[in-house]
């Protein structure tokens, strides 16, 4: 990208770190990663027109992607079976608990969550990230000013901004009220992570990008308890890489139109985001 001075930013940058990082974990050959790419696309995307929005047909190739997905790692995993290697797979296939291994579906039903999981949310983090540089530039002239030290904040603002994931189901497992409202148990309660990260009582100036913002308690990642996400610490190790090497290597980069949204009620994506920078 360095040479050319513009591109796409979503499909040419963000998304090719995390969707690697995930790929060589499991031992995903180089050659497959646009399969996995497209098929995460498309799990994800339903409704969305770029990936299709017929009703007749979507949920079918959402399912279809799915089982691809599912069975790309299974071969994979025949294949460690019979000659382990330095990755994920061979350490799932090979693991014992109680005397019992994961079956051939079961892997492949974690590595689905896995790619989609651990691919879109971070390549939406990155790219909401970017563009609220853009839009706050002397933001990112204060990140600039001392890249090392307000990484660990600003990685933290990105994903309370960005949150990826705009909402979650739960049950309620006992009768309780939250803010004067009844919640009996067994009823439905729809958690709004995206309503959360911007609550009055919580964030000091909630609808404002900052960087060095103090402390940010959000939930971007979930709420603390087993449904907190795995991937946290990785996410904010990706993220916090990415944007140190694009200050080091494409200091200028911005966007220069508004970004393609992901029509989509679970997922706050950014399809394309065109941006420029000085070429060299």
């Amino acid at each position: 990208m360095i040479q050319q001075g513009s591109c796409d930013f979503v499909t040419d940058i963000a998304a090719a770190l995390p969707l690697k990082i995930i790929c060589d974990m499991m031992g995903i050959p180089e050659s497959q990663y646009r399969f996995v790419f497209d098929r995460t696309n498309l799990i994800l995307g339903a409704g969305d027109p770029e990936y299709g929005d017929d009703p007749m047909t979507i949920v079918p190739a959402m399912l279809q992607a799915g089982a691809e997905l599912s069975q790309l790692v299974q071969e994979l995993g025949q294949t460690r079976l019979d000659t382990p290697a330095d990755d994920l797979t061979s350490a799932l296939v090979h693991a014992e608990v109680d005397g019992e291994r994961l079956s051939a579906q079961e892997l492949g039903s974690f590595f689905v969550l896995l790619v989609v999981a651990g691919n879109e949310t971070t390549r939406n983090a990155i790219s909401h990230g970017m563009k609220a540089l853009t839009d706050h530039p002397e933001q990112r002239a204060l990140w600039l000013s001392d890249v090392e030290r307000h990484t660990p904040t600003a990685v933290e603002e990105i994903v309370r901004w960005a949150t990826p994931v705009i909402h979650f189901r739960r049950t309620a497992t006992r009768d309780t009220e939250l803010s004067g409202q009844k919640i009996d148990a067994g009823q439905k309660v729809v958690l709004w992570y995206c309503s959360g990260n911007r609550d009055e009582a919580i964030f000091e100036r909630p609808f404002e990008f900052n960087i060095a913002r103090q402390p940010n308690e959000h939930i971007g990642f979930g709420g603390p308890g087993p449904h907190f996400c795995l991937g946290a610490h990785l996410a904010r190790r990706e993220i916090g890489v990415m944007f140190r090497e694009l200050f080091a290597r494409l200091p200028d980069i911005h966007a220069v139109a508004e970004p393609a949204r992901l029509q989509s009620f679970f997922i706050n994506g950014i399809k394309h985001l065109e941006c420029e920078f000085t070429p060299h």
